[in-house]
């Protein structure tokens, strides 16, 4: 693995959107892993440590506001930079994301996959 090849957690339960990131991300350096629910994005955060975790909220077992809560609240993912990627678009949600910790949060209506990736880069600092 080349050293500053960069991690990106993907938690998606949308299997089209979640390849389509995939394969952009992949595109443009990044090394990716995939989960589509709240458990497991919370075992592979604490297993491979990634750079940077692309969240969805709404997912099925547990949410990604109680993902964001634990991770944050985890001696070993609480350095870990989240990015929430939803469709809810209410200030409440975005509110309730930056209180719990979110680096970003992007309405996922609002974005296109360039912004994400910039997004990315930015709280990277590449």
């Amino acid at each position: 693995m080349e050293e500053n090849k960069k991690t990106i957690l993907l938690v998606e339960d949308d299997d089209r959107l979640a390849s389509v990131y995939e394969t952009r991300l992949q595109a443009e350096g990044f090394t990716t892993r995939r989960v589509s629910n709240g458990e497991d994005a919370l075992a592979t955060a604490i297993q491979i440590k990634p750079d940077l975790i692309l969240l969805d909220v709404m997912m099925p077992k547990v949410s990604g506001f109680d993902v964001l809560d634990i991770l944050r609240n985890t001696e070993e993912t609480k350095e870990i930079k989240i990015i929430m990627l939803t469709a809810l678009s209410q200030d409440s949600d975005k509110e309730r994301a930056k209180a719990l910790g979110a680096d970003d949060y992007l309405i996922k209506s609002q974005v296109v996959i360039a912004d994400v990736v910039d997004r990315i880069k930015f709280h990277l600092g590449l």
